[in-house]
């Protein structure tokens, strides 16, 4: 991860560095770790969104390798950074393509207001840079902000935006753009979905059938599934994975706005709890703001080691 990222990163997380330091700081200035101490400690990690399960386990760990020892702060973060990243390392994956699938199809799934557009505009700009031919498709087409939002994404980068009129048939519309995208030898296609969650089984059927169609012309698509979360919901996250894990086979997580999130353990729980790919950490509204999750760099930077 370029230096330039690693420096908005831990400036991205500050909110959660500083909730998570100063408990930890308040903790220990230097005392003995006994169960009074791993209690508190524990209750900082909750609070910190890290999870009962997360917390549980460095504090196991904790009580095994420093139990009746006497620590610093210092020690505390640079150890918990370590527990944390062995937690991330195994959910750190870059989105790759399959060079045998043109295109590889990726469909980007959410609610509203995650910041699925912008991801999908990021990643069309990262793929460009790599030398591929991204395509979009404005999928989510009750929103008029969304399908004008893609266009101008499509102009910025120089790749071909599929979009229909408001309330068009999102799964034709997929189904269109990937034949054209085919025949074009395109190398990615990028689909936009819609996010009212608030009518699950309105939006579980739409899904569905986007899957049903692209899969008459490849039975293999979607390739990926990325599900984009807003760190700022913090444990609502959890919920909106099993979700929308219920509705269509979600391949990997991007995590946006952790720039305005003191939520940031939110990632550390959801590596925890799914095990999915991380493929993406998003921290700000910049195209460079997106970038590949690397788990030593989000440890201590979350921790402030």
């Amino acid at each position: 991860m370029a230096l330039g990222f690693f420096s908005r990163l831990k400036e991205g997380l500050t909110r959660s560095t500083q909730k998570l330091s100063e408990g930890i700081t308040t903790v220990f200035r230097k005392r003995r770790l006994d169960d009074a101490a791993l209690e508190e400690l524990e209750e900082v990690l909750i609070a910190a969104d890290l999870g009962t399960v997360v917390a549980q386990r460095v504090i196991g760990d904790f009580r095994r390798s420093r139990f009746g020892k006497e620590v610093t702060d210092d020690e505390v973060k640079q150890t918990l950074a370590e527990e944390i990243a062995a937690i991330l390392a195994p959910v750190a994956q870059p989105l790759r393509l399959d060079p045998a699938k043109r295109p590889h199809v990726v469909l980007v799934v959410g609610v509203n207001g995650v910041g699925k557009t912008t991801t999908i505009g990021k990643l069309a700009q990262d793929f460009r840079e790599q030398g591929k031919r991204p395509v979009l498709v404005a999928g989510d087409t009750f929103r008029a902000a969304a399908v004008e939002q893609l266009q101008i994404w499509g102009e910025r980068v120089g790749a071909p935006v599929f979009a229909g009129g408001r309330n068009a048939d999102s799964a034709g519309l997929a189904f269109d753009a990937l034949t054209q995208a085919t025949a074009d030898g395109a190398d990615v296609l990028l689909i936009d979905t819609a996010g009212r969650l608030h009518n699950k089984a309105a939006l579980m059927d739409e899904l569905r059938k986007i899957i049903r169609v692209l899969r008459k012309q490849d039975a293999t698509a979607p390739h990926s599934v990325l599900l984009v979360l807003d760190a700022t919901t913090g444990q609502n996250a959890i919920q909106q994975v099993r979700v929308f894990k219920e509705m269509v086979d979600v391949t990997g997580l991007v995590v946006t706005k952790l720039d305005g999130s003191a939520r940031g353990g939110i990632v550390v729980a959801l590596a925890e709890t799914f095990g999915l790919p991380v493929h993406a950490v998003g921290v700000g509204e910049k195209a460079g703001d997106l970038r590949p999750f690397d788990a030593g760099d989000f440890a201590r930077g979350l921790v402030g080691a």
